[in-house]
């Protein structure tokens, strides 16, 4: 496990992937008005990666219309991020996957390994049993898996499906869960 999650060359191409999205939404202007952009990024402090991934990583690609009166944000969806947990999104769904059928010995090696408390390990597997399985986005989107997804097996099931244990497949799974990462792309997910 930590070896997936010191995979630089996955987080070099998740960091590419970021860069592209967030081109495109201020490529795109202002969906309201039709406007410029301007960059207005979020600081973050992550957790969980690699010291010089963690270093770079410090900032979220957001804009805002330049348009007095408007001023509407513009967060483009994240493979990096996963919304505002601190811990990078890779970090919560794959660490979150292992705790599949817990036991205090896998617990406390995740906990030493990556310096995660067992209560934020709880509450992500909470957060995947509970909030993700009732999300207009994973209700919209559950239909594409063939078998059905154990939703009680969150998000073990689903880092299976997407073959996480491959670089491409931490890549898809990812870009799939992009669209969860920020409010302002929820508009365009819900059906």
């Amino acid at each position: 496990m930590e070896r997936v999650l010191q995979d630089r060359r996955c987080y070099q191409l998740l960091e590419r992937i970021d860069g592209e999205r967030a081109d495109a939404v201020r490529r795109g202007g202002c969906r309201r008005c039709g406007r410029r952009l301007h960059r207005a990024d979020y600081e973050r402090k992550p957790r969980g990666g690699p010291a010089d991934v963690l270093d770079r990583w410090d900032r979220r690609a957001s804009y805002c219309c330049e348009r007095e009166g408007c001023r509407k944000r513009h967060t483009p969806p994240s493979v990096r991020f996963l919304g505002r947990k601190v811990y990078l999104g890779v970090v919560v769904v794959l660490v979150a996957a292992m705790m599949h059928g817990p036991n205090g010995r896998r617990v406390a090696q995740l906990r030493d390994a990556l310096g995660i408390d067992t209560r934020t390990l709880k509450r992500w597997r909470q957060w995947w049993r509970e909030h993700f399985v009732r999300s207009a986005f994973w209700k919209a989107r559950r239909s594409r898996f063939m078998p059905v997804l154990d939703e009680t097996l969150m998000p073990f099931c689903l880092s299976q499906a997407f073959g996480a244990d491959r670089r491409t497949g931490r890549i898809k799974l990812m870009e799939f869960l992009g669209p969860i990462t920020t409010d302002s792309c929820l508009e365009a997910v819900a059906m």
